[in-house]
């Protein structure tokens, strides 16, 4: 059932759709099934490398991936750094080769390293970055100069890689998904010579794969309540946990936390291994401001000034107030490397910083009828998410098709959808085990008054009853998890290419019966 409309001229006079445009628009992905049931290639003597990308990739999902598991399923062994130290040994320590930025949080890294990143490609900087997890294709996690590894590449570091993990085995045990992965992209990076990467940190801090390089600069985003049987369970135990990637004389930037018990946690980790620390906004000079204009419509600026940098009015490139201080921190970031000797300008970082990806952050992949996707997975991001599509994007009523992980805050998740949503669609991606189930999301949200929800047992299914419901000043919003986002991405590129391809084909033929 679609959702209540608002009285509005300019729909209730629009033109009639044709009974044949509907059934595209109600059904736009068909389900195409694919064998996944190729066992995984074994490692062993004789071993010389993968075939092929996809045995790669079979091969590292045979391996235990933390993204994948519950909490408690995750086995105790995973939580520590030896073995990574000693599969960096095997492969001749890459991380050694290069500088670098680490940067850990709850909410924003991600975020923080795509600005970073381009602004350093902006400076003319050969330029690493390191995330997860990925939005539709693996490879989207090791890029270079903002272009993921090749698959060719892709397939010798894995290679490389796996040899290596195989002959620690017997003594250091069995290397993970993640520790795989950030092997790959080190040994990528250092192969490249690249002049500094962004390593973004998978989970935690202290004891992440990724806590086995030595930065220029230690950057931590916002600390919020996640995972709390790995972390901690109160928000200062999760902070020392991400300042776990604090080095001795090492630069530490940080932002203003809601809780001032957590920046005094990071405080605290930082004075005790002895590395300077500076706080966005309190000892660096900081200020924002909304805007709007015909050529960027809707957005943030940010002025940041110290003795090395002035950044003034400087155009947040990813949509959200909450983005403001996320691009502080980055300019932040850029400040303490030319400090430390790398070649920033002002107008290169502005420069890049402009042409900052948004991978699932308020991305839109479709436009009839108009679809985004955003990676928010908690509360307090997709409270930032319903606040900025009220302020950034226009639309009569918003359908968000909705799926997370089942170890999240819920309650808190259902509570901020309700205050902007006027009908949500609960599904579930099928890449995840740890997907909540969508009768129970349901279940939950129906104490809510006045909202129309649904369930769907597919994200595909979802998608098209979302079509059919969307009128056309509507928006469908896909959050939740990167995952679903990814999916749906996914999903509707596929769809893209069919409609190409069936238009390509449609004109050669009207060709052809020209010609004839």
């Amino acid at each position: 059932m679609p959702p209540t409309k608002k009285p509005n001229s300019r729909r209730d006079a629009k033109k009639p759709v044709s009974p044949a445009k509907k059934r595209r628009r109600h059904t736009l992905l068909r389900v195409i099934r694919k064998d996944n049931s190729k066992p995984a290639p074994a490692i062993g003597p004789g071993f010389k490398g993968f075939a092929d990308l996809d045995e790669a990739i079979r091969f590292l999902y045979s391996r235990t991936n933390v993204e994948a598991l519950s909490p408690q399923k995750v086995p105790a062994q995973v939580w520590k750094l030896d073995r990574m130290h000693a599969l960096m040994e095997a492969l001749e320590n890459p991380h050694r080769t290069f500088r670098s930025v680490h940067v850990a949080g709850s909410k924003g890294k991600g975020s923080v390293c795509e600005m970073t990143s381009a602004a350093l490609i902006g400076c003319g900087l050969t330029t690493g970055l390191y995330t997860s997890p990925h939005i539709s294709d693996i490879r989207e996690r090791i890029r270079l100069n903002g272009e993921p590894v090749s698959a060719r590449d892709f397939v010798s570091l894995v290679s490389e890689v796996a040899i290596a993990a195989e002959s620690i085995r017997r003594r250091s045990g069995t290397a993970t998904f993640f520790e795989l992965m950030t092997a790959a992209a080190l040994v990528h990076f250092a192969r490249e010579a690249v002049d500094v990467a962004v390593i973004e940190v998978g989970l935690g801090g202290r004891l992440d794969s990724t806590n086995v390089i030595t930065p220029e600069v230690c950057a931590i985003t916002a600390i919020q309540l996640e995972h709390t049987h790995i972390l901690g369970d109160t928000l200062d135990k999760i902070a020392r946990e991400k300042a776990g990637i604090i080095k001795p004389g090492i630069p530490v930037l940080t932002i203003p936390q809601q809780k001032p018990a957590v920046l005094e946690a990071i405080k605290e980790v930082a004075t005790r291994v002895g590395a300077p620390i500076a706080v966005v906004g309190q000892t660096i000079d900081y200020s924002s401001r909304y805007e709007s204009t015909s050529k960027l419509g809707c957005h943030m600026r940010v002025s940041l000034a110290t003795e090395r940098m002035q950044f003034e009015h400087v155009a947040v490139p990813l949509k959200g107030e909450h983005q403001a201080m996320n691009c502080g921190l980055v300019l932040s970031i850029l400040d303490r490397l030319k400090e430390r000797g790398v070649a920033i300008t002002v107008r290169g970082a502005a420069a890049g910083l402009a042409k900052t990806p948004n991978p699932a952050r308020m991305e839109q992949i479709y436009s009839q009828p108009r679809i985004i996707v955003d990676g928010a997975h908690n509360a307090e991001s997709i409270h930032a998410l319903m606040k900025s599509l009220g302020a950034h994007v226009r639309y009569d009523s918003l359908i968000v098709i909705f799926g997370c992980a089942n170890d999240k805050d819920i309650p808190g998740m259902l509570a901020r959808l309700g205050t902007g949503a006027d009908k949500i669609i609960f599904t579930r991606t099928a890449s995840n085990s740890r997907a909540a189930d969508p009768r129970e999301l349901h279940r939950r949200f129906a104490e809510t008054p006045g909202k129309m929800s649904q369930v769907a047992p597919s994200l595909k299914e979802a998608i098209n009853i979302a079509a059919k419901a969307a009128q056309r000043d509507d928006l469908i919003c896909v959050t939740g998890s990167f995952y679903l986002a990814g999916e749906a991405k996914k999903l509707l590129e596929e769809r893209k290419a069919r409609d190409s391809s069936a238009r390509v084909s449609k004109g050669t033929s009207n060709i052809a019966a020209r010609k004839s």
